[in-house]
């Protein structure tokens, strides 16, 4: 794919920009090197005070900002000035608690004095998506920068002018020697990224194919890597729940940025005593949804960032309903020019159908009927990600029942799944590996060195080997 902005709710083309020759790119990892120096020899406030620079430079030009998510992938207007708001928040919460979240953890040994420290590693290499194109960077980069790291971010194709932007606003913010640097090259160009030596880890949100080349390619030369992949969420609703707000949540769930979002709900796992109540509620719901151009702040559902996410959609949909599957509402395309897909809701969904356990990259969600509690685990567990589950219901003891059973990296009970800088961030088995946000990520790409330091030999037995 070349490397353009084209507006996904007209196909207009904004800007196209050639990848960086083999000389750009040498120069830029030598650069890193020397940006590396400078900021691992800042102190924590000193990182901090930039952090925080950076943190009101995003809230100052919010909209201007979100101006430029909204026409090179299509989210809502509303959502792109959230998720610029939302880095901001990342920012000051690791310039205020990055310092404690690395200090040393004294451990008592025998030792005279025994502890582990977090040392930075230097550069690393943040291969990034498009569908939320600054959140997903400023999540790796303010907990990095905060370390004492340096970050080199090869961002999607589709979404260059974004991975511009964040590198002017940490380089205004003052990390201006090279310490954040964009690269725009093509996905062809990053394994000799990561066989250079220069690169000491890896870190990449995307698909399972993606993450599975970066991290062969980072093991390859013994580096650490760090894996966001897909998602099937389920959003499991049992016959306690508050159904009005089960609903309510499900479809703000299912349709964040467009259904373009790895821990969006997509299969709606639910009760047989209250299916048929949450079936007629969350179709009305869906079929309310106003869809059009993002720039309207009335729009609920823009365009999918690229024609390929349609496609795909389309595909999924179509065999899905070939396999058996009921189509509720929705099941097509929208509109005479753009990337839309109608909000659609699929049912009776075949083991052997797409919608049943792979991922729906846009508004198609799926609802299955279960018996039990267990049967909604298993249900819940059928899939190969293992990225996050919503779990309704107000009794407390079948809540720990969910919590302890579903396989995946988080689960909310009663509240959509979302990332939060407080907590950490990951999944399971092909959602990937690893963590992002809260404590466990900033130590991600550290140097977890311990420390030994033994006992001195006592006085009197140092004067006797001093006359002997």
């Amino acid at each position: 794919m070349a490397i353009a902005s084209v507006n996904p709710a007209t196909g207009e083309t904004i800007a196209t920009f050639e990848p960086l020759s083999n000389a750009d790119i040498e120069q830029k990892l030598q650069k890193s090197i020397e940006a590396y120096a400078i900021n691992r020899a800042r102190s924590f406030p000193e990182r901090a005070a930039l952090l925080l620079r950076a943190a009101d430079l995003l809230d100052r030009r919010a909209h201007d900002y979100a101006t430029t998510l909204t026409t090179e992938m299509g989210k809502t207007i509303k959502a792109a000035v959230a998720e610029v708001q939302k880095c901001a928040m990342v920012c000051r919460h690791y310039a205020q608690h990055g310092e404690a979240y690395l200090a040393p953890e004294r451990i008592a040994t025998d030792a005279r004095e025994s502890y582990v420290r977090f040392d930075p590693i230097g550069p690393v290499l943040a291969v990034m998506p498009w569908n939320f194109p600054f959140w997903q960077v400023f999540r790796f980069a303010a907990p990095a920068l905060m370390a004492g790291n340096v970050g080199l971010l090869k961002h999607a194709s589709n979404v260059p002018q974004s991975a511009l932007a964040i590198e002017d606003i940490l380089r205004e913010a003052g990390f201006d020697a090279g310490e954040f640097q964009t690269l725009l090259i093509t996905s062809e160009q990053v394994a000799p990224l990561l066989d250079d030596e220069r690169i000491r880890a890896a870190t990449l949100t995307g698909s399972a194919p993606a993450g599975a080349s970066v991290a062969a390619g980072a093991a390859k030369r013994i580096k650490k890597s760090v894996l966001e992949l897909g998602g099937s969420d389920p959003f499991v609703v049992m016959p306690s729940a508050n159904l009005d707000e089960a609903v309510k949540t499900g479809i703000r769930a299912r349709i964040v940025n467009n259904g373009q979002s790895c821990i969006a709900a997509k299969r709606f796992i639910v009760h047989e005593d209250i299916a048929d109540a949450f079936e007629h509620r969350f179709v009305a719901a869906m079929n309310a949804l106003r869809v059009g151009d993002p720039m309207d702040e009335a729009t609920d559902v823009g365009p999918m960032a690229m024609p390929q996410i349609v496609n795909d959609l389309e595909k999924q949909v179509d065999a899905s309903v070939s396999a058996g599957a009921t189509l509720l509402t929705g099941g097509k395309r929208l509109h005479d020019r753009g990337n839309f897909y109608a909000p659609t809701v699929l049912r009776d969904i075949p083991r052997d159908a797409p919608a049943y356990a792979e991922e729906t990259f846009g508004p198609v969600a799926s609802l299955f009927r279960v018996r039990d509690a267990d049967e909604a685990i298993r249900l819940a567990n059928a899939t190969p990600f293992g990225l996050g589950a919503s779990v309704w219901t107000s009794d407390d003891g079948e809540a720990e029942r969910f919590i302890a059973g579903i396989d995946s990296g988080q689960v909310f009970v009663n509240a959509m799944v979302a990332s939060d800088p407080r907590m950490p961030f990951g999944g399971t088995k092909h959602s990937g590996f690893g963590r992002e946000l809260g404590v466990y990520g900033i130590r991600e790409f550290t140097n977890i060195k311990t420390v030994w330091i033994a006992k001195n030999p006592a006085r009197n037995d140092v004067k006797r080997e001093a006359a002997e």
